[in-house]
Order: C-alpha cells, then sequence, then structure tokens
C-alpha cells in the first residue's frame, strides 16, 4: 500500500510547479515596509527619479545593470576604455526582441522622460562629452565627484556610476577603477513584462559576447531576473552531488546492517529503511503538488530531515530485534520490536509534528520557512505510517528469512556445518552461519555479537568512555566547548543579504561581491515621503518640522535635510502662490549628501489656489564597507522618528522589504517551536515513569542548540531562514538520539550508574552509531555544491549531528556516572509476614550416578 500510494502521488510531478517569486519567499510576509510601497506608489506612480539617481525608490523594476572594470586597475576614463564603454552602451541599445510582426528595442520598451526620451544613465553623456572634448583637445573639461556638471548646466550625481575612484582637490576625478551603466524597462502590462524579461535575457548575452571579444576588461551584468534565476540554480546544480549522496548512504545503509554470519546479517533492512524515507518525501512532495504547492530550493534540506528521522527509526527497531530470542515465533519477536522501540519512535515523531507545525502555522511570518515545515510535516508523518507499515512487514519476512536458515541476501537455504566442510572455501565463506544447535544454551543470545559494531561498543568503547581516568577529560572538553559556544553566541548576525541563498558561481554573486568593492561609499537611494497636505508656507508649520528635524542631527546623514527646512523657513511671509512656485523651481546641492533632489505633487482647488498633497525628497548616505547594518540602523531609527514627529512621513527603499523586522520573523519559528518543545516536554514530565527524563533531555537540548549557535556563527554562518529551518531541526534530532539513552538509564533499576551507562550504549549505541554514519556521508557531497544555501545547509546539519553524537557518546555517558538519579537499592524492613520461602528439588539422573540440588526462591 505505501508504494502504490507514493507511486500515484509521484505521478503528480506532471503538475510540478515552480515559485519565480524571491520577494514572496524570502521576505516578510506581514511587513510594515510593503505597506509603505503601496502608499508610496499610490502618491508617485511613475517613479520619475531614474533620469537622475541611480535608482530604485519604489519598486525594483525590469532593468539590466552591468559594472565595467579591468582586470589591471585601469583608469576607465582614459580614451581606449571610454570608447570601449560608448561601443558596449551602442550595442546595448540595438538589442531587438523578436515578436511576431515587431522587433521591440530598448526605445520601444524603455522608461520614458519628461521629454518623451529614454531614461539614460548620466555617466554616458558624461563620456560622450568627454570624449567631444578629447576630440577637440579641450583640456578644461573635469569630472567631479559625486557631484558633477554637464555642458547644458545640469547637476548629475555619479556616486552609483563611478567606482573606484580617485580624486584632486576640489573633488576632480582623477581615475575611476569601474563604471556602472543601467538601462530601466517597462513593465506596465503583461506583453511589456514579457519583451522586458525577453530583452534581460538578450542584454546579458550580448554583454557576455561583448566581453570575450574585448579580454582585457571584466564585466558583470546583472538584471531583475538574476536573483530568481540564481536562487533555482541551485537545484540544478545540486542534482549530481545529491546522486553521490545517495548512493553513499545506500552503500553504507547496508554495510551497517550486514555481518559475516549470512543469516543473521540484514543487509536488505537496510535498503529498504532508506526506500521507506524515500516513499514518504515522495508521499509529501505528490500531496504539496497536488494542492496547488510550488517547490523551491530551500526544500533541499527536506530529505536530509528525513534521513535523520527516518534512519534512526528503522535502525532502532533492527537493534531491538537482535535482542529478542531466535526461539521464538516471528510473530513474537515482531511484537517484542514494536513494543521496545515504537513507543519512543512515536513520542519523537510527535515532537517532529508539534515543532514543524507550529514553523508551518499562520504565526509564521516568512514563506519559505512555513511552506518548508509544512512539507516536512506532511513528510515526517508518512514517515511514521510507513514504518509501522512497509518496514514493519519487511522485517517480518526477513524474520521467516532467519527462521527458515535461508541466506539473507539469495534467500537460499543454508547448508549444515557438515556439508559446507566438503565445498570450496568462497562457497565456505558466502554462507558461514551458526546454528542454535550447535550452540550452547548461555551462548544463544550472543549470535548477534559478531556485528562489528555491537562488538566494538561492548568489548571496548563502552568500559573506555565509564574509566575513570577519561572522565576529566571529557568534562575539561566539555568546559572548553562551552567556551567556544558562548564566544560565538555572542556574535551571532543576521543574515538578510539575499546573496547568501543563491548560487556561487552566478551573476548575482559576481555582481554583488564587484558592486561592494567599487560601490560601497554611498548607500542605495533613500526616499522620504510627506504624505498630508500640510501649510509649508505657514510659520508655525515650518517650526513644528524644523523642530522635529532637529532628532535627525543625531544621524549626521540628514544635515541637509535640515538645511533645506531652514531654506523653506527663510521664505516664511510669501504668498501661498509664489512659495510654491519657488517650490517647483528649487533645488539645493546638498553638502553632506550625494544628492538631493525634491518631487512635489500639487492639486488646483475650485478656486484656482494650489495646494500641496504630497512632497518627497531623495538622499543618498555616504556609507561604509558595513552599509546593510547602517540601512538596517536607520531604518529603525526612522521608524521610531516618524512615530513622535507632527508631520506624517514614511521612508521607504525596496530593500526595506526584505529587512523589515527580518531577526523577529526569521526568529519566530525557531522561537515558537523551542516554547513547543519546553511544554511538551514538561507535560509529558507527568506521563512518563520518571520526571528525570525530560529534566535531563531539556538540558541536553539546550546544550546542543547552544553549541550549535555558536559554532555555527564562528563557522561564518548567520542566523536566516534556512540556519533556523536547520536549528528547529536539531532541536528533534537531538531527542531523536538522546531520549532513549537516557530514558534506558533513568529507568535502570539497581546495580551502579556506570553499570545502566554501559547498559544504555550497548542497547542503543549501535542505532545511533549507525544512522550517524549513514547521515554524515549523506551531508559530505553537499558540502562541494557551489550554492551559498547548500553550504549554509551543510555547515548547520553537520554542526547538529557532529554536536548531538559527542552529547551521546561522550557527555552524557560521563556526567551521569556521577549526577542522579542514584542507582542505591533501598533496604525494605523486613517484617514477619514477609518471609522466603525455599523450595529445594532434588534432581536425579536416569542412571542415578549424580545427584543435583536445585534451589528456586519463591
Amino acid at each position: 500500500a505505501p508504494v502504490l500510494i507514493s507511486i500515484l502521488l509521484g505521478a503528480s510531478f506532471s503538475r510540478y510547479q515552480v515559485e519565480e517569486s524571491v520577494e514572496h519567499l524570502l521576505a516578510p510576509a506581514h511587513s510594515l515596509a510593503k505597506i509603505e510601497r503601496s502608499l508610496v506608489n499610490s502618491l508617485f506612480p511613475v517613479n520619475r527619479s531614474k533620469h537622475r539617481l541611480y535608482s530604485d525608490l519604489q519598486t525594483p523594476g525590469r532593468y539590466g545593470r552591468v559594472i565595467i572594470t579591468s582586470f589591471r586597475k585601469a583608469n576607465m576614463l582614459d580614451q581606449h576604455h571610454t570608447d570601449l564603454i560608448l561601443k558596449l552602451h551602442s550595442a546595448v541599445t540595438r538589442i531587438q526582441v523578436q515578436r511576431p510582426g515587431f522587433n521591440y528595442t530598448f526605445a520601444h520598451i524603455c522608461i520614458l522622460n519628461n521629454d518623451k526620451t529614454c531614461i539614460v544613465d548620466d555617466i554616458v553623456h558624461v563620456l560622450e562629452e568627454l570624449k567631444a572634448a578629447r576630440s577637440s583637445n579641450r583640456t578644461n573639461f573635469a569630472i567631479t565627484y559625486p557631484i558633477t556638471h554637464l555642458k547644458d548646466g545640469r547637476e548629475v550625481y555619479n556616486g552609483h556610476q563611478l567606482g573606484g575612484v580617485t580624486v584632486h582637490s576640489k573633488d576632480r576625478v582623477k581615475s575611476a577603477e569601474a563604471i556602472q551603466l543601467t538601462y530601466y524597462l517597462q513593465a506596465i502590462n503583461s506583453l511589456n513584462d514579457m519583451v522586458a524579461e525577453k530583452w534581460e535575457s538578450i542584454f546579458c548575452d550580448t554583454v557576455e559576447l561583448f566581453q570575450k571579444s574585448n579580454r582585457k576588461v571584466k564585466m558583470y551584468p546583472f538584471t531583475s531576473s538574476s536573483l530568481k534565476e540564481d536562487f533555482q540554480k541551485t537545484s540544478r546544480v545540486s542534482e549530481r552531488y545529491l546522486i553521490t549522496s545517495l548512493v553513499l548512504v545506500v552503500t553504507l545503509a547496508i554495510l551497517c546492517c550486514s555481518m559475516q554470519d549470512c543469516v543473521r546479517s540484514k543487509p536488505w533492512l537496510g535498503l529498504l529503511g532508506l526506500l521507506t524515507v524515500t516513499l514518504a518525501t515522495l508521499t509529501a512532495a505528490g500531496i504539496i503538488n497536488l494542492t496547488g504547492g510550488k517547490y523551491n530550493s530551500t526544500f533541499l534540506g527536506i530529505p536530509f530531515i528525513m534521513l535523520g528521522h527516518g534512519l534512526y527509526g528503522t535502525f532502532e527497531m533492527l537493534s531491538s530485534w537482535r535482542k529478542t530470542r531466535e526461539d521464538q515465533h516471528v510473530k513474537e519477536r515482531t511484537a517484542a520490536v514494536f513494543a521496545d522501540s515504537m513507543l519512543s519512535f512515536s513520542l519523537t515523531t510527535a515532537m517532529y509534528l508539534v515543532t514543524f507545525g507550529i514553523g508551518a502555522s499562520p504565526f509564521t511570518n516568512i514563506e519559505a520557512a512555513r511552506i518548508f515545515c509544512c512539507n516536512s510535516c506532511i513528510a515526517i508523518f508518512f514517515n511514521y505510517l510507513y514504518v509501522l507499515s512497509f518496514y514493519g512487514s519487511s522485517l517480518v519476512f526477513t524474520g521467516y528469512i532467519e527462521n527458515n536458515y535461508q541466506h539473507s541476501i539469495f534467500c537460499r537455504k543454508v547448508p549444515k556445518p557438515e556439508v559446507l566442510q566438503e565445498k570450496p572455501a568462497w562457497y565456505r565463506f558466502l554462507l558461514t552461519a551458526r546454528f542454535s544447535e550447535d550452540t550452547a544454551d548461555s551462548e544463544e543470545t550472543n549470535t548477534y555479537e559478531s556485528h562489528l559494531l555491537v562488538w566494538f561498543l561492548k568489548r571496548y568503547y563502552c568500559d573506555w568512555i565509564t574509566n575513570t581516568y577519561v572522565k576529566p577529560f571529557v568534562v575539561l572538553f566539555y568546559l572548553v566547548y562551552i567556551s567556544f559556544a558562548l564566544m560565538g553566541y555572542l556574535q551571532v548576525s543576521e543574515g538578510s543579504d539575499l546573496s547568501n541563498i543563491v548560487a556561487t558561481a552566478t551573476r548575482t554573486i559576481e555582481y554583488t561581491t564587484a558592486q561592494q568593492k567599487y560601490f560601497s561609499n554611498y548607500s542605495p537611494v533613500i526616499g522620504f515621503y510627506i504624505y498630508e497636505s500640510i501649510e509649508y508656507w505657514n510659520t508655525s508649520v515650518q517650526e513644528d518640522v524644523l523642530e522635529y528635524t532637529k532628532g535627525f542631527v543625531r544621524i549626521s546623514w540628514f544635515e541637509s535635510y535640515l538645511n533645506y527646512l531652514r531654506k523653506l523657513n527663510i521664505s516664511t511671509g510669501l504668498p501661498k502662490k509664489n512659495f510654491t512656485d519657488m517650490l517647483r523651481n528649487s533645488f539645493l546641492k546638498a553638502p553632506q549628501f550625494a544628492h538631493f533632489t525634491e518631487d512635489i505633487i500639487f492639486s488646483k482647488k475650485y478656486n484656482n489656489e494650489v495646494d500641496v498633497v504630497a512632497s518627497r525628497m531623495f538622499l543618498v548616505a555616504k556609507t561604509m564597507e558595513t552599509k546593510r547594518e547602517e540601512l538596517y540602523d536607520l531604518l529603525e531609527t526612522l521608524r521610531k522618528l516618524s512615530l513622535t514627529s507632527k508631520v506624517k512621513f514614511i521612508v521607504f527603499n525596496p530593500s526595506f522589504v526584505y529587512m523589515d523586522r527580518y531577526a523577529s520573523s526569521v526568529g519566530a519559528p525557531l522561537q515558537n517551536s523551542c516554547i513547543s518543545a519546553l511544554f511538551l516536554l514538561f507535560f509529558s514530565a507527568f506521563l512518563v515513569a520518571d520526571s528525570l527524563i525530560n529534566v535531563w533531555l531539556t538540558l541536553t537540548v539546550a546544550s546542543v542548540e547552544f553549541g550549535v549557535i555558536g559554532f555555527m556563527t564562528l563557522w561564518k554562518v548567520e542566523l536566516d531562514c534556512i540556519s533556523v529551518l536547520c536549528l528547529i531541526y536539531g532541536i528533534n534530532y537531538t531527542i531523536d538520539n538522546c531520549a532513549p539513552l537516557l530514558s534506558t538509564f533513568v529507568l535502570g533499576k539497581e546495580f551502579t550508574r556506570t553499570k545502566w551507562v554501559k547498559n544504555a550504549l550497548e542497547v542503543h549505541g549501535v542505532a545511533i552509531l549507525q544512522s550517524y554514519l549513514c547521515y554524515i556521508v549523506g551531508l559530505i557531497p553537499l558540502a562541494a555544491v557551489p550554492s551559498n544555501l547548500t553550504r549554509t545547509l551543510f555547515r548547520c546539519l553537520f554542526l547538529i549531528a557532529l554536536v548531538t553524537f559527542f552529547h551521546c557518546f561522550a557527555i552524557l555517558p560521563v556526567i551521569l556516572t556521577f549526577l542522579p538519579p542514584s542507582k542505591k537499592k533501598r533496604k525494605e524492613k523486613k517484617n514477619p509476614e514477609n518471609r522466603e520461602e525455599i523450595e529445594c528439588v532434588e534432581m536425579v539422573d536416569m542412571d542415578s550416578t549424580r545427584v543435583v540440588d536445585q534451589i528456586t526462591t519463591v
């Protein structure tokens, strides 16, 4: 039935769809920045700032961008490179997009200026005037930075168009190592958007072709579609690595379940355990497809989550099978396996469903995290059902094969030792088995000890880890672990940079690296929008605005805004009409800003008076290399100021959509999952036999999560959507592996702590070790995938597995030997009613040659 269900649901891949919108996946769903964007678009539907600024003020739209630089750090403003850049510009403007009945060029789909001409970066006009000056041997033409003057007298901003600038006195440009060109496209309807998307693709091909014919320069093309394409590219570049991972896991799963004893070896169960996990994952993917869900690259983590949980459950069942008596019927052995292992597996599955279920709820503000958790919940639920049915049935079949002394691989009846002696050596090696009639009764329970991992744990490791001389070193190592984890924990940073989730050898990474190298001196353009009709000409209003803007002085970026308002204050007393005319014609050169301009929306009343409905100002601030952190601080500061201001205003830049409350949005699933896990552990403390199990489990989970977060930061992994999902999984992975160990130890009575630590390791250590080895082998190929997303996935999952393994096989076995619970047997007071009755039975053999006294206590 599980196989049939998986095949039927897997057929839904014919309706396979890919999520196209990166913003829908990775930007906070409930974001104030999105509301502000809607307000901005309603006030200023046409973004006319692009003719003066390198500007993505309201929406990125459709565009093509290219950074041109040299391998030898040459001056891109010399004659050779100037001619080359203008030649590239000419080639770009001649790009044609062929459609039935018409060929579209840049002139047909560009954003138009006020004079109905295409908006082109002012750096192109600067280069053209520079070329003309050289042709006429004029030496008085100078380019200043970041504001320069054109021949027609206009002041233009070139801070985002010239990079790596070296200046003389008075901001005169001596040289520039990079130049950036931007081409803005219209996308006003579906046809226009389709043509623009095709134009972007041809634009990248044109730039790359131009690069091949001019190898002394390096060009970095980028378009509005690059981020989406590079995000989904991770899935394509991961395919062969995932196949390699699957082959390695299959191989090791088979080896981990194999023994020299051909009857008791269970290689097929290792393969079928992996098949169980695969069927559950396929079923979940089919359900997502049928319900209209779309695939995205973050789903690459789901198979590894299933691998860790599903394989451990199957290996634990196999470990329980080894403890059953071989003279029992298969039904009785299977019942013992389910009674021994399925209770803990059910509880850990319930924990997975609770933690990931909280992540899949509407409380999660990141859509990618919500969809990931939803898909994981479905896969884990079906994995539980398939382990009960599919894997349980497979265990029964192999049980019958074992009881009939059939070969575990070929299912052929194994000959008895006397028959095998007449066969060749290779034949005897393949059919080596131990028969119960050939072993003493005391040895029957040890038939599985020839398994390598069982033998290693029982004979060597358990005695070594509980040795008195080893314990101090383990405790010291744990203190070092906590110290480094604390050091990393104090340096946790948020990863709101979208380049962290794309493939590495892509346009996005190359362009972003070049932009940060050459154009990090100035921040993106920030729009200030006053969205109420205030009387700018009124003295009291101006004083209120001036009083409010004193708060900006604390931020050095906004001094020019204050100067602008002071200029308005000088105009006090002007008639309303004269004042609005002045606003229409005003332009102020900001002393500390790269560029400053203003935009006013006017409306006419019934008496032909003009009123100011809304206004906006564009600011570009001088920044350091950590401009993303500065922008985040800016956003938080301005939000607080806007709440206390008497003037209604908002600030907006498209990047704010991704940054707005990102930390709280991305951390919410982890926080909610931790709370739900702790609540579940606390609640179940009243149901389990001993509440100390949950106490130890909570402390272990906290120690593992703390260490993973700390070492993750030291390994240069930021707290983003992918790492948070891994941390949610880390809670469950720790409970998966540590809960059986702690349960066996805490519930053990009599003997000593050391004895029960050894017993817990012998009972559950093999299953933990088997699943850990398969998991690590499956992760290793992921490290080679050329993608930042898979790099984060590998590092987080590897740390979770390593730290959990360290706790299971080192920390817990040592700490539990000298911390509660105590294993001393309580002495019970004897009373006359409680007596020991001893029955003596005399056993006489048939020939009366010896007498045996068997004493039993009743």
